[in-house]
């Protein structure tokens, strides 16, 4: 994925209320991500996003999900993102720092371990 910290974000729903956030990079390369969770970490809000592709652009053959016959790259993992309010009030989503990172990841795995006990 692109470097820098903010990349612009649009929101669709899905027809069964999936959160689809298509990300562009510096190049106008679009990607598409699903929204699996939002975790509260010390009062701020973080999205688990897992890439995905849109049917049409699947169709199309310009997907920029998951690409099995090259090996996975960045483009392809899942990642935690901070959500922001940008200059015009609606959310964005950011890299969080690698102190908000380690928290996050903190959260999700004793979300995840809190989920296992309970099967």
């Amino acid at each position: 994925m692109a470097s820098e910290k903010e990349m612009p974000m649009d929101e669709e729903q899905m027809e069964d209320d999936e959160i689809i956030v298509v990300m562009t990079d510096d190049d106008g390369n679009e990607y598409y991500y699903v929204q699996e969770l939002i975790l509260e970490v010390q009062g701020d809000k973080y999205a688990l996003l897992v890439p995905t592709c849109e049917d049409d652009e699947e169709e199309e053959g310009h997907c920029h999900c998951h690409d099995h016959n090259h090996e996975e790259d960045d483009d392809d993992a899942a990642f935690f993102a901070k959500i922001v309010l940008d200059e015009s009030g609606e959310e964005a989503y950011i890299e969080p720092t690698d102190e908000e990172f380690e928290a996050v990841l903190a959260a999700y795995e004793a979300l995840m371990d809190e989920e296992e006990n309970e099967d």
